[in-house]
């Protein structure tokens, strides 16, 4: 008897359904209407250039009524109305505008008219939302966590094997995790899905559950492990999905939600285009917020959020400042109509907040919303001097024609001159500027894009390196054995790409920062990975060699784990500072890290 909304997706077997309303009654219809009542509420906005033809005006007959009352010769007040050239006006604003809108454009953001991109420019507070915005929107398989010394591929096979016929979103990053990893998959049988629980089937001959820790078959004993899993997905903003074995609780999936790797710079050259206040406003819980807000420098978290509650916090902030409001979701299109300016996060986004926002970015790179202000404000400003700049000449000749200097047909001239000085100069709004982003493109940006394609490789192999140095120290031998020529070739890959960065890409970053030596730290990480590479391998054969020599063990593990502690963080910033730089394709893949 319960309702379901559009877009629920059963999660369970066949069960009756009754239609209870027509598509326009539909939660997706309410909340497109949302939007457009909310769009159709918006403040009146005055044009730059409707705000000066109020002056001009007056000012021309003025000045042309007293030349010639002044001087008793309607010549010259001829000679004012010739020259006093409208077109800085007509012409000016508009063309900078156009050359604005086109320049947004070859970087992959539609705005929607000028009035957009004029209100664009005026913003001064941002709202975001979470997931889609500032993370992929793409749960992704971090870690495994084993339960009683349990094998981790072992754990994820029959997971991700079970997984391959479950529709939940959780399900899909498991098997794509999997995949990543390189492990065969079977099909499973008997499978059965309960909502809100779990699904369980045969894989292999095996009984495999995965879902809740209860579903998965944990019991009293499982408490201190559970607590201590739940706090380290806490401490690290995953969530987790429970694998049980044959009525046995196994081990722990853990899952995130990444940021995009160019987020926090986004927010940075975001401040420093004139956005005075970040607002986080996520459906999601405080508790998972929090971490990415601060992360990416927001002022404030409004959490658990429904789109009436996304609209009254965009309708608050709005009453103080000029704002901007991005999302990629259909719960955003309130939000997005009811801002100053809605930019809809369009690559993967969702039709609904297409068409409510005011501004679309069609690449897969957050980034762009910055660029866009800094094209918003330079061309405002650009419009500004061109019409300021005209009106100003055009003043200065009717002054000269007022006192005689000049003839209506030299004015005619003057005239042509000033609209050609304000049009050129309206068309600065077309090129970079000198504030320009440092950007790498052609064979350099295919370079970065084959080392990302690298990390994307080597990331998951990194996550396992504490599963590994486990394998290298246990006590059976075959285990030792794969662990051991595991461990050579993912160092040896290592070795070859960390090689690839120095010699390829960190010239080519260098070149495009500019300054002294702006990879200097980070060739510095590349000798600490190598030299605890070097140690790894010393450490290790030591340990072959004697295996019962105290502490020998610890200390490989421990090694390892400095490894891979040293490699998340120098990959993260290599992403985040480095790899952004690649002008996106025009059909970009979705980032994984």
């Amino acid at each position: 008897g319960e309702e379901a909304r559009g877009g629920t997706v059963n999660a369970g077997g066949p069960f009756p359904l009754r239609a209870t309303t027509d598509a326009a009654g539909s939660a997706y219809a309410g909340v497109v209407r949302l939007a457009r009542d909310a769009a159709a509420e918006s403040a009146p906005f005055v044009r730059l250039a409707d705000r000066y033809a109020g002056l001009f005006l007056p000012v021309t007959l003025v000045l042309a009524g007293v030349a010639w009352a002044a001087a008793r010769d309607p010549v010259r007040a001829v000679a004012v109305l010739v020259v006093a050239t409208p077109c800085p006006l007509l012409l000016a604003a508009p063309i900078a505008y156009v050359s604005g809108l086109s320049r947004c454009a070859r970087r992959g953001v539609v705005v929607k008219g000028g009035g957009a991109l004029e209100r664009l420019a005026r913003a001064r507070v941002l709202l975001f939302d979470k997931t889609g915005t500032v993370t992929t929107g793409r749960p992704e398989l971090s870690d495994v966590v084993t339960r009683d010394g349990a094998d981790p591929g072992e754990i994820l096979t029959a997971a991700a094997s079970l997984d391959q016929v479950s529709p939940h979103v959780l399900a899909t990053a498991i098997v794509r995790g999997a995949g990543d990893r390189g492990l065969p998959l079977s099909l499973p049988a008997e499978v059965a899905e309960e909502a809100g629980q779990g699904v369980r089937g045969l894989v292999g001959g095996r009984r495999v559950a995965v879902g809740k820790a209860a579903w998965a078959g944990a019991g009293p004993e499982d408490e201190v492990w559970l607590d201590r899993v739940r706090s380290r997905a806490a401490a690290r903003g995953s969530i987790t999905v429970f694998v049980g074995l044959d009525g046995r609780l196994a081990g722990t999936l853990l899952l995130r939600d990444r940021i995009r790797p160019d987020a926090a710079r986004t927010f940075q050259m975001l401040r420093r285009t004139g956005i005075e206040r970040a607002v986080m406003v996520t459906g999601d819980r405080a508790a998972v917020a929090h971490p990415i807000a601060e992360l990416v420098g927001a002022d404030e978290v409004r959490a658990e959020q429904t789109p009436e509650g996304k609209v009254e916090v965009v309708r608050a902030e709005s009453a103080r400042a000029a704002t901007v409001m991005a999302g990629d979701g259909v719960n955003d299109a309130p939000a997005l109509a009811s801002a100053g300016v809605g930019v809809a996060l369009g690559a993967r986004g969702a039709t609904a907040s297409s068409e409510a926002a005011d501004v679309v970015i069609t690449v897969d790179r957050l980034e762009r919303l910055a660029e866009s202000l800094a094209i918003a404000r330079r061309t405002q400003r650009i419009a500004r001097q061109s019409v300021l700049g005209g009106m100003g000449l055009s003043l200065a000749a009717m002054v000269v024609a007022a006192f005689g200097l000049l003839t209506p047909s030299l004015g005619a001239v003057v005239q042509e001159v000033i609209d050609l000085a304000a049009i050129l100069g309206a068309l600065r709004a077309l090129g970079p500027g000198r504030d320009r982003w440092p950007r790498l493109h052609g064979d350099d940006a295919d370079l970065v894009r084959s080392l990302d394609q690298e990390h994307r490789g080597l990331w998951p192999r990194i996550e396992a390196l504490p599963a590994l140095a486990d394998a290298l120290t246990g006590p059976d031998d075959a285990g030792r054995a794969a662990a051991n020529a595991e461990l050579d070739a993912f160092l040896r890959d290592l070795a070859e790409h960390e090689e690839r960065d120095e010699k390829l890409l960190y010239p080519a970053v260098a070149s495009a920062l500019g300054g002294s030596d702006p990879t200097g730290a980070m060739s510095r990480a590349h000798a600490e990975i190598a030299e605890l590479s070097r140690r790894i391998g010393l450490l290790r054969d030591e340990f072959v060699e004697d295996p019962g020599r105290p502490g020998a063990s610890d200390e490989l593990r421990r090694t390892i784990g400095d490894l891979a502690a040293v490699l998340r963080l120098h990959f993260t910033q290599e992403e985040e500072h480095y790899f952004v730089l690649a002008d996106t394709p025009a059909h970009p893949e979705s980032p994984t890290h």
